[in-house]
């Protein structure tokens, strides 16, 4: 068996600086409702996450956060937008790790994330849950394992899209097992998690808030989660490798700004992010949602982090010869 363990966290940043910012700061921000652009459909982790962030900081900002989803191509369409709007702070990137650090080296004219979007501080850190349609005749991943064998290239995995992190977990899961799954890409992790609990899909390593519910109400059957240890809102479901399984998978959140924004504006919204996630309402969502608080890094250690990331991924991908279709 292959074994493939996270080194790190499958994430996203930049260098201390990723651009010179403007000279001239807006010290009104915000100066308008806030535009939180999420890269996926409705109804996925990162776009229940949003709203719960946006909730708690409306009132602290004194302008309505709102949500915008921008769904397609894993999350790149966020990007763009982003990276397009005026940068004054007033549209934010609420991301995924993945959509900054692994989209750039999969996707064939995608652009350079770490010089479009200026990183302002992580939101949360998480893992992934193995669920499968409950009809499927297997109660963990071993016995899923075995199934697969039985009828290769058979049973089927949905995704956010191609280079998302839960289309990683679910290549690095068969690579591990040494199976075969058929990869079906979505717009987001809402429609793609759909699926498997109408039957038309076997599986999905989904993130966890969208997937939790589904799984208390029997409409899911959860056989692993992905990180290095069991989570609270699923103390009964083993980790991968518990199960024999050498492969941890994790990612974050993140709020991104265009790039040329001001650094004035930069700081500000980090000081509001951050007021925001130090009240107990956000460690609340969190828990709820099964997602974990974010370390403690300031905007160019997390900069930086993202920087690292990009650079450690993009020799990783080049091995699993993932990319776009």
């Amino acid at each position: 068996m292959q074994h493939f363990t996270r080194r790190r966290t499958l994430a996203a940043g930049a260098s201390t600086l990723l651009l010179p910012s403007v000279a001239r700061a807006d010290a009104g921000w915000p100066t308008g409702p806030v535009t939180m652009v999420v890269g996926y459909a409705a109804g996925g982790g990162a776009d229940i996450n949003a709203r719960e962030l946006a909730q708690i900081l409306s009132p602290l900002i004194g302008q309505q956060a709102i949500v915008d989803n921008k769904g397609g191509a894993a999350g790149s369409l966020g990007v763009r937008v982003v990276a397009s709007a005026k940068p004054d702070g007033q549209t934010l990137f609420y991301a995924v790790g993945t959509n900054v650090i692994i989209n750039p080296h999969i996707q064939k004219g995608m652009i350079d994330t770490i010089t479009a979007l200026a990183p302002i501080c992580q939101t949360t850190a998480y893992q992934y849950v193995l669920a499968i349609n409950p009809k499927v005749p297997a109660n963990s991943a071993a016995e899923l394992v075995t199934l697969a064998r039985k009828e290769p290239e058979k049973l089927t995995f949905s995704s956010s899209g191609v280079g998302g992190n839960n289309h990683l977990a679910g290549a690095l899961f068969a690579e591990a097992a040494g199976i075969k799954l058929t990869h079906v890409p979505y717009k987001g992790t809402g429609p793609a998690l759909a699926d498997v609990i109408s039957g038309q899909i076997t599986m999905n390593f989904s993130s966890l808030p969208p997937a939790v519910s589904q799984i208390k109400a029997g409409n899911l059957r959860a056989l692993a989660v992905t990180g290095e240890k069991r989570v609270k809102s699923l103390p009964e479901v083993p980790t991968l490798k518990e199960q024999g399984i050498d492969v941890v998978v994790t990612s974050w959140h993140g709020l991104f700004a265009p790039a040329r924004t001001a650094d004035a504006v930069l700081d500000k919204i980090e000081k509001a992010a951050k007021e925001a996630m130090a009240d107990p309402k956000w460690e609340a969502a969190l828990s709820k949602d099964g997602l974990e608080l974010a370390p403690a890094r300031s905007r160019p250690e997390f900069t930086a982090f993202v920087r690292e990331e990009h650079d450690y991924w993009g020799k990783k991908l080049k091995a699993l010869k993932i990319e776009m279709e």
